[in-house]
């Protein structure tokens, strides 16, 4: 009986102390590396939730590609909102710094991406709270760059960076 009281103890502190090098660890993965979210709503559609209704696509956000604020055009990413700093919102990156953009419904025709800021946009237009309703995005509330689709089972791919048709930066160049 003392035999098996003993081994019980050491198979409880053998878990407890499993389990506090564990979480530390699991906190740092998420915070620095990689975690998954939630895609609601229909901003994103086509591409994110195509199906609409109850049916969500999970994403798995990199945070740890963007650690530098490195994004490029074509880029879905999670960014904390302007307008309410407790939600994070999925949008696609359309334009970077110093770009020239032309807006949908934003107060300006045609804005100037200040330095440090994005642009971003739902690919369903109309349906979405993006740039044309706040303006350029300060990096700062970069959160993580969406690298996959990991649920539903069917989608699974890997996201790469596309612009839209007609979407993106308005050719500054001038022609001789």
């Amino acid at each position: 009986m003392a035999q098996q009281a003993t081994a019980g103890r050491r198979c409880l502190r053998a878990f407890v102390s499993g389990f506090f090098v564990a979480v530390p660890v699991t906190v740092t993965f998420l915070d620095r590396f990689a975690y998954v979210a939630r895609v609601e709503g229909s901003s994103m559609q086509p591409f994110l939730n195509p199906e609409g209704g109850s049916k969500c696509d999970v994403v798995l956000l990199n945070r740890w590609s963007v650690r530098n604020y490195q994004v490029q055009r074509g880029d879905i990413v999670s960014v904390v909102s302007p307008r309410n700093p407790k939600q994070k919102i999925i949008k696609r990156v359309i334009g970077l710094e110093g770009d020239f953009i032309r807006t949908l419904a934003y107060k300006n025709r045609y804005v100037r991406v200040p330095d440090g800021h994005f642009w971003i946009e739902g690919d369903h237009h109309g349906h979405s709270l993006d740039s044309n309703s706040f303006g350029p995005v300060s990096v700062g509330l970069l959160h993580g760059r969406a690298s996959h689709i990991i649920w539903p089972p069917n989608r699974w791919q890997r996201i790469t960076a596309s612009l839209p048709a007609n979407r993106g930066p308005l050719d500054t160049e001038e022609e001789d």
